[in-house]
Formats: C-alpha cells, structure tokens, sequence
C-alpha cells in the first residue's frame, strides 16, 4: 500500500513539473528603425506604404524627378498603367500636401506626386477596390438613379398595361424576389451607412478587400455577408421564376425585378447619405410585405383555367367568376 501511494506521488510530481528554456538570445521583434516605426505609422493611418499596386485611372498623371516641385523634369503616366509605391516623404514646406509619393511604372518610369493629386488619379489594383471606386462615385450615382428611375417607371408602366408579372405590383407566388429587393434595398443602406459613420474602417476595407466576412469587423461583414446572401437569394428568384412562368413572360419578370433590383440600390444609397433613407427603408419594408401577402401570396385557383388568384371573384386572365 506504501508502495502504491509513493508510485501515487511520483506521478503527480512528474505531471507538476514542467522545462523552462530560455532559448537563444535574439534581438527583440520590436527593435526597429525610426523609418520602420515611420513606416508602419503611415501604413496605419494611410492605409498604404512601399510596395503598394495602383492603377491609374485618370487620363495622365504627372510625375516630377525631384520631390516638392512637380514643374520639374515632369513625366507622364497614363490610364491604365500600374504603378508601385516606391517611397514615401514629407516635404514640410509644401503648403498644398506635405505627402509626397514616389511611383514607379518600371524602372526607366517613375517619380514623385503629391499625395492628393495621386490619390484622386488612382484606385488599388485589385478588381473588388476597381469594383467599390466605380460604384462610389456620386455623380454616376445620381446620374444612373435619374436615368434608372425613369426607364423602369416606363417599363413598369407598360407591363401592367399589358398585365405582365411584375415584381410588388402584379407578382408571382415566391417570396424569393421581394425578399431579393428588401436584401438589396438593405445593403444598399447599410454601405451608406459605413461609408458616413465608419469612414476609416471603409477606406481600409478599400485598400485591403477581402470577400471573407470572418476575417472583417462586425460592420463590414455584415456588409460582405449581405452581398452573398443577394448572389444566393438571386439565384433561388431566378429558379423559382422559371418554375413559375415560361418563355416571354419569364424574361419580362427577370428584367423588372433586376430593374427594381437596380432602382433600389441607387435610391436607398443615395438617400441614406441625407439621413432620408432609414424611415424610407422601414416604409419600403412594409410596402413590399404588404403586397406579397395580399397580393402575391395565392390562396385560390380559378375554377375554370385553373389561375392561381390572391383572392375570390373575377379571374383576370379568362373572366370565369369564382366565389
């Protein structure tokens, strides 16, 4: 028994013991330069440093030989062109932008711009930071909301004329286009929203997109993962509506709802910078539920043609009275 109870000991005592190595002695991780500790400062609040990829996007951009005087030795660049930061100064006598920035087409191509200038001519090369410049800027938004608005209004107008399927005005039984709409109507108030109340985290998004919402802030994944759920539920609209309808009349509902779809983006992204898109969000919510419950929503099948109908009384499609 005493044996048994001193094996008891030794064990405990082997599993409370444990090795301490001290290793070799390297130098600590965060012995840096001053123009390292620069480097990831600027990184941190600019959302780039040296070794970045651009793409100009402007006609030209201008590059001087020396930094500070842009009237000196200039070169152009030209749309479409990439370019590599290739450093990075501050030029504290500059009374328009202390940043300046050395790009590099290649070798023989490269020289320095202020950093506002730059900025405004190019966008990060990679195609979802592409995708964000195109879809940010104003002026196409309001240009495509007016022209948008007015083509859709008219093809709506004369769908229901011809009493077509239409999308919350004349609908199929499927929830998976209203939702679709309400999704897009959304998201579309959501990335408003970060871009006015979260504008660094949205800038950073830019400059280092990702598609993953798990290795993004709450706010961005909820955005990331909003555009996922459209592709998703877009998908399951553009399945149902072929179980639905055929032919002609399938095309015309998959135009009015990408259509709807596309009024919803620019309306409610707009809006949203003016604060006028949250009470209208709630509005749009109501209205599209209204319309699929009372509308869209059958419950009765025509005696004679067998018409799915939302309510009793006279078929529209061949006259037939049910009650």
């Amino acid at each position: 028994m005493q044996r048994i109870r001193d094996y008891i000991i030794l064990i405990f005592a082997f599993l409370l013991t444990a090795c301490y190595n001290n290793g070799p002695q390297t130098p600590d991780a965060w012995d840096l330069t001053e123009k390292q500790l620069d480097s990831i400062s600027f990184s941190t609040t600019h959302h780039y440093s040296q070794n970045y990829n651009f793409v100009v996007k402007s006609k030209s951009l201008p590059l001087s030989d020396q930094p500070g005087n842009l009237a000196f030795d200039t070169i152009y660049v030209m749309r479409g062109e990439q370019l590599v930061v290739a450093d990075i100064q501050t030029i504290s006598t500059d009374s328009i932008d202390s940043i300046w920035v050395k790009v590099a087409r290649d070798q023989l191509t490269q020289g320095w711009i202020r950093e506002s200038e730059m900025l405004e001519g190019v966008s990060p090369d990679d195609s979802i930071s592409q995708f964000i410049d195109f879809f940010s800027n104003t002026h196409l938004l309001i240009f495509m909301a007016f022209l948008i608005v007015v083509t859709v209004a008219y093809g709506l107008y004369r769908l229901n004329r011809r009493n077509a399927y239409i999308v919350h005005f004349n609908d199929i039984d499927s929830f998976y286009p209203t939702l679709l709409c309400l999704m897009v109507a959304s998201s579309a108030t959501l990335y408003a929203s970060i871009q006015m109340f979260g504008a660094e985290s949205w800038r950073h998004f830019y400059y280092h997109p990702s598609l993953n919402p798990f290795a993004l802030p709450w706010h961005l994944a909820l955005f990331v993962a909003s555009v996922w759920a459209i592709i998703i539920i877009a998908v399951a609209a553009v399945d149902d509506v072929l179980h639905h309808l055929s032919g002609a009349d399938a095309l015309l509902y998959i135009g009015g709802l990408a259509g709807v779809c596309a009024v919803d983006y620019v309306v409610f992204s707009v809006s949203t910078l003016y604060y006028i898109g949250y009470p209208l969000l709630i509005a749009y919510v109501v209205f599209a539920l209204y319309r699929y419950v009372h509308q869209a929503h059958y419950r009765f099948t025509c005696g004679n043609c067998g018409t799915l109908l939302s309510k009793k009384g006279r078929c529209p499609h061949c006259g037939a009275m049910n009650v």
